[in-house]
């Protein structure tokens, strides 16, 4: 919609019975300043309801505390104030940036608290191609930083996955596109979780659906499925924005179900194409690489069981052949037990001469052992046994005797040792005890006397403090002829104002108390000190 500013209000036609310089003075309406800014405000208002602004942005300095975003839109000609309402900026599929060129879609109105209008703003989108294209760009560069779009985070694709799962529009023809492609190829149950897929909350429905069927448990009423498609046709790089977005490409990353982006034609790219496992050109190559041809692994399972069975007969033939020949080649039964049966006859005939020969052996040497224990036969050993043990039987006894006397002697001479150690240590005893008995006597007589010479120096200063005692006290004062006034209380009081306000005195002299009332005249006696004779000094010459 054009700006055309507002025709202006037509004033009231002059009465021409009313002087000009009344008409001006008393016609005019007046105006508060509060009610001109509601008119204006609601002029602007109703005048430009819903306007569309291309311009950069500029004074943007993030969101503030309250949540709203201020900021100006400006060209080569002219400034406007713009503002987003919380609830507004959090739905913005484009947020603002500081120099971003944008087209807003908004109302425009006024801020009576600064004489301004401005536009609030609905919908942000970038101005023009090349700014989608860089923004894309930036966004991409980001997200690659943050190793997103590496390729050691791509999955693998099952060959044949029991349920595929579609994320995208229910009412469009890639569903049917890739329904019918599946059928064809190798039916498969389908799970569709129906999304927009373009225009506001369009990318936050695709990621949710992508993060719901990570969700869905492996085992539950609802089959997880083994392979997800998000899939979208064609259209220009606002359409195709959606995928683009950064929560989309983070629940693909995030993925744990293998996945395979079809978003656009072959010529177009997303970012989700980046982060995917796998890109398919069309949505119908996305279901071609989603499932093999049926007809062909039947095919070709009956190749491979062909060929298995022709591997089979082969080798068994094979293997026939060569048993025959190793059968071929072996000797008959009777030649190979020839040689052992000839073997075992030259054994027997050596047996008997070599039984002979060892039973002359052993008969020698049994016949040695005879000799050599007549010889020496065991009752003649036992007989040289018992003499030597009676020649040695005398030996213990004497030996036993002989220790008895010599540890008897011993203990004798340990005994005299003893004895005479018992009288060292007595004696030293006695020596200990008398020095120590003598030093006892030498600190006891110095303890009297410490004693006596502590008393006498204590009653000294005893005597002391009494002098000043009595010095210091006020009884001596007393004896001086000098009376102490006390009130009722027995509080001292020192002053005669103190003496007429008590109710009774009493004087205490040297040699007693005497009771007292104060005297109360009717009037107030006017007291007066004497003045203090003037200091003279005096001089050598005074007598």
């Amino acid at each position: 919609m054009p700006l055309v500013p507002p025709p202006r209000p037509k004033a009231p036609p002059l009465s021409t019975d009313v002087p000009p310089s009344a008409v001006l003075a008393g016609n005019q309406p007046e105006w508060s300043v509060g009610d001109l800014a509601a008119a204006l405000k609601q002029t602007l208002e109703e005048r430009f309801g819903h306007v569309r602004l291309r311009g950069e942005i500029s004074g943007f300095r993030g969101v503030h505390g309250s949540g709203h975003a201020y900021f100006s839109l400006k060209d080569g000609q002219a400034r406007i104030d713009a503002v987003v309402w919380k609830g507004v900026y959090g739905r913005l599929r484009q947020k603002p940036q500081e120099g971003l060129e944008v087209v807003a879609t908004g109302r425009i109105t006024t801020f009576a608290g600064k004489s301004s209008y401005q536009i609030v703003i609905d919908s942000l989108e970038p101005a023009g191609l090349g700014a989608w294209m860089a923004l894309l760009e930036e966004r991409r560069k980001m997200l690659a930083a943050e190793g997103l779009f590496s390729p050691e985070h791509r999955k693998p694709i099952p060959f044949l996955p029991r349920v595929v799962g579609v994320v995208t529009s229910p009412t469009g023809a890639v569903i049917r596109d890739i329904l019918h492609r599946l059928q064809d190829r190798f039916p498969r149950p389908v799970l569709v979780w129906p999304v927009r897929v373009q225009g506001d909350g369009a990318a936050e429905e695709v990621a949710a659906a992508i993060r719901g069927f990570n969700a869905l448990p492996p085992r539950g009423p609802i089959p997880r499925p083994d392979l997800l498609i998000v899939a979208r046709g064609g259209g220009s790089i606002e359409d195709l924005w959606a995928f683009n977005e950064e929560c989309v490409v983070r629940a693909a990353f995030e993925s744990v179900i293998p996945l395979i982006s079809a978003v656009g034609h072959e010529t177009d790219t997303t970012l989700i194409d980046h982060v995917s496992d796998r890109r398919a050109p069309t949505p119908t190559g996305a279901a071609e690489m989603a499932v093999p041809v049926r007809a062909d692994l039947i095919a070709t399972v009956a190749e491979l069981a062909a060929r298995g069975g022709g591997a089979i007969r082969r080798r068994l033939d094979r293997d026939r052949a060569d048993l025959r020949g190793l059968i071929r080649a072996m000797p008959a039964p009777d030649m190979l037990l020839a040689a052992k049966r000839q073997r075992l006859d030259l054994a027997e005939a050596r047996l008997a001469p070599a039984l002979a020969a060892g039973a002359a052996r052993h008969r020698v040497r049994l016949q040695a052992v005879l000799d050599r224990l007549a010889r020496r036969s065991p009752e003649l050993a036992l007989a040289q046994a018992r003499a030597r043990l009676e020649r040695i039987d005398d030996r213990a006894s004497r030996a036993l005797s002989v220790d008895l006397r010599r540890r008897a002697d011993h203990v004798g001479e340990l005994g005299r040792r003893l004895v005479l150690a018992k009288g060292a240590g007595l004696e030293r005893a006695r020596a200990v005890e008398a020095r120590r008995r003598d030093r006892l006597s030498s600190l006891t007589a110095r303890l009297v006397q410490a004693g006596v010479r502590d008393v006498e120096r204590r009653r000294d200063r005893l005597h002391a403090l009494a002098g000043l005692l009595g010095s210091l006290s006020y009884r001596a004062v007393l004896d001086r002829g000098f009376a102490l006034v006390r009130d009722g209380d027995g509080n001292p009081l020192r002053r005669a104002d103190d003496a007429e306000a008590a109710a009774s005195l009493s004087l205490q002299f040297a040699d007693g108390v005497v009771e007292a009332v104060p005297n109360k005249p009717d009037r107030p006696v006017k007291r007066t000190r004497a003045k203090a004779a003037p200091l003279r000094q005096g001089t050598l010459f005074d007598t």
